[in-house]
């Protein structure tokens, strides 16, 4: 009984042994990567939150598609700078007022908007002005009048004008 007992205890050490040197190394690769896992896990759950609340203020902005397209037009990215100079074009001539001179004078960056300053000259009534006045700052277009000088020529009235454009 003694071999017996001798080659019992021998097994149980090496057993332990075994255990020891490559079992439990493995438990503990398997405890870490348990512990990626549920950081992944936590990570995921993080991006399926944000991407629910894109989702959401995605949909919130669906509500709002005409005022955006408002701000589209009143910034453009491009600025159709002929296209302005015709709608400044009509709308003197709908006011009532000669264009005499219409001219780009610029363009300056502010940041990522740029600002475009044309000069303009016109001839007519105050009436006529006050109304192309109106109907340009009523424009869906970001045009702000930087400068008006007003001279009279007789019975009609010259008007200068500096307005500037914006777009991004």
């Amino acid at each position: 009984m003694r071999r017996e007992n001798f080659y019992s205890i021998v097994f149980i050490l090496i057993s332990v042994l075994l255990v020891f040197f490559f079992i439990s190394p493995k438990r503990e690769i398997v405890s870490q990567l348990n512990s990626e896992i549920k950081q992944k896990e936590i990570g995921l759950q993080n991006q399926d939150k944000y991407f629910q609340k894109v989702r959401e203020v995605y949909e919130k902005l669906k509500n709002y598609q005409e005022e955006i397209s408002k701000i589209d037009s009143a910034l453009p990215k491009d600025p159709s700078i002929p296209s302005l100079f015709d709608f400044l074009q009509r709308t003197s001539s709908q006011s009532g007022l000669l264009l005499e001179n219409l001219a780009l004078s610029g363009m300056k960056e502010e940041g990522k908007i740029k600002k475009w300053t044309i000069n303009l000259s016109l001839k007519g009534d105050y009436t006529s002005f006050k109304n192309f006045i109106s109907t340009i700052e009523k424009s869906a277009r970001l045009i702000k009048v930087e400068k008006i000088l007003i001279s009279s020529e007789g019975e009609l009235l010259s008007f200068s004008l500096a307005i500037s454009v914006f777009s991004y």
